[in-house]
């Protein structure tokens, strides 16, 4: 049976309605231009896991290019909540929308704008299938590169996502699950959504330059740390992929997912390695043990 998403209530700049009565103006910057911010979220068994370092995020990327969010980091973080709560939502995908808004002409001009900010849930997505990930995903070189760190510091977690979604159309004809995207001197920095990590020598490496800060990379960092697993940021290029041992990408909505070949070719041994394995079983104890997590209140 497919989801009652009609039913679901979303935030829309400061009241709750269903997606069929909420409405953004079309001459909202986010629309026009692609100019604001997001940050997505998760919650897992009754919790939103790691709320405050998704919302300091967003009001880092908000304040980097310049709007005001115009509540309180107390505020938010009881909007995020009710999100998932007026939903009845234990297991939920929570993204936070946040635009210039709208200053009354379709110009470029942003000054007056009223800034827009949208709240939108649904039941948990799955990116892959489990079995999917549970196998391993495949991944291409794509030939559309990473917008320069020169252009937009990669911190910011902008709306604007053209190159992206265009590196996953490629990789998505390509019969792959991901791509893998490359910064303007050839490094491999990201995929469309997710932070890439590698393993060699039994350390974990992930792309130093023109990464996007995930939440996710970071959780990373603290599990390898906890597991005595070596880890360091470095700059990769497309050969680190074809001599590694394994390689797993990681985002919000996806976890920890191993990945087993690249370009056509295998990953290692073409299956997850015992790295990833540990990393994934530490992680998914870390989501059902509820840490880092903010309890939702669903009250009985």
């Amino acid at each position: 049976m497919a989801p009652d998403y009609a039913s679901l209530e979303h935030y829309v700049n400061g009241r709750w309605c269903r997606e069929a009565d909420a409405t953004v103006s079309i001459l909202d910057h986010g629309l026009l231009y692609g100019d604001g911010v997001f940050d997505t979220l998760f919650a897992m068994h009754g919790y939103v896991f790691k709320l405050q370092e998704h919302l300091q995020r967003l009001e880092w990327s908000a304040r980097a290019i310049g709007i005001d969010i115009g509540l309180s980091r107390e505020e938010l973080t009881g909007l995020v909540l009710e999100a998932a709560a007026r939903n009845r939502l234990r297991d939920a995908y929570i993204r936070v929308v946040l635009t210039r808004g709208m200053t009354g002409e379709p110009l470029l001009d942003p000054r007056g704008a009223v800034r827009t900010l949208i709240i939108l849930v649904r039941p948990y997505l799955y990116l892959s299938s489990p079995e999917k990930i549970e196998q391993g995903l495949s991944a291409k070189t794509v030939t559309v590169r990473r917008v320069g760190s020169q252009a937009l510091d990669p911190r910011i977690k902008s709306n604007n996502y053209l190159n992206i979604i265009l590196a996953k159309m490629e990789a998505t004809a390509a019969g792959c699950d991901a791509g893998l995207i490359l910064d303007e001197q050839g490094r491999v920095c990201e995929g469309p959504g997710y932070n890439v990590f590698l393993v060699r020598d039994g350390t974990v490496i992930t792309p130093r330059e023109s990464a996007l800060a995930g939440i996710t990379r970071a959780t990373v960092f603290e599990l390898c740390d906890e597991l005595g697993i070596p880890w360091r940021e470095d700059g990769l290029w497309p050969y680190d992929c074809l001599v590694a041992s394994e390689a797993f990408l990681t985002s919000t909505a996806g976890g920890i997912m191993p990945l087993t070949s690249v370009d056509g070719r295998p990953v290692g041994q073409g299956r997850p390695g015992p790295v990833v394995r540990r990393l994934r079983d530490a992680y998914e104890e870390m989501i059902r043990a509820g840490r880092h997590g903010t309890p939702i209140p669903l009250g009985a």
